[in-house]
């Protein structure tokens, strides 16, 4: 179940308080029977590590699949060119 942070807007007392996502927020402050207000903030997944890449699963069409072990660790280069660029001519 998910925790949620509160503040009473009158007295400033903040507390957390799990509650099913069923639930009504609270609105009366356990302290002094203030108005609550439900806190938002940053939210706890940190994505660590050198990322995805598109062609991390992908054979590449003519490229070499063994790569070295030193090479492991470095993020793939990309081997899609460039658009070519259209011009018209009148």
């Amino acid at each position: 179940m998910p925790t949620y942070a509160y503040a009473c807007r009158s007295c400033g007392h903040a507390f957390d308080a799990v509650q099913s996502f069923s639930d009504d927020a609270l609105t009366v402050c356990p302290e002094c029977g203030g108005e609550l207000r439900k806190q938002y903030g940053s939210i706890g997944v940190t994505f660590n590590g050198s990322g995805f890449y598109r062609n991390d699963s992908r054979a590449g069409s003519g490229a070499s699949t063994s790569a070295p072990a030193s090479s492991k660790s470095e993020p793939a280069k990309s081997t899609t060119p460039a658009p070519a660029s259209t011009s018209t001519s009148s």
